[in-house]
């Protein structure tokens, strides 16, 4: 018998591991920086993350989301992991949190 495992507790979960995720210019989480615009888990614990960065000319561009996939497929109950890049919205300041601008002294 498999134990069903709570997809909200597994996306809390992956929130957390983006939270440790910053981007190298800007001393702000991803998660906090507005850039992360959809987690989806699937039945089998397959997740698929839609993001941006804050520029398509992102020192980070082939790196960020490399490392992203990695430490989401680093948790014990995700099976596969896939990030597919996105300027559609752009990014822009209003995407922020408000912790993040708070951090950044935008408040």
């Amino acid at each position: 018998m498999t134990q069903e495992i709570d997809t909200t507790e597994l996306g809390e979960s992956i929130v957390k591991i983006l939270k440790t995720i910053y981007d190298p210019e800007i001393p702000v989480d991803i998660y906090e920086l507005g850039l992360i615009y959809d987690v989806m888990v699937n039945t089998d614990y397959e997740v698929k993350i839609l993001m941006t960065l804050t520029s398509p000319n992102c020192p980070v561009a082939e790196s960020l989301p490399r490392e992203v996939e990695e430490k989401v497929k680093s948790l014990d109950n995700v099976k596969d992991a896939e990030v597919e890049i996105t300027f559609d919205p752009p990014w822009s300041k209003d995407l922020m949190s408000e912790e993040a601008k708070l951090e950044l002294g935008m408040l």
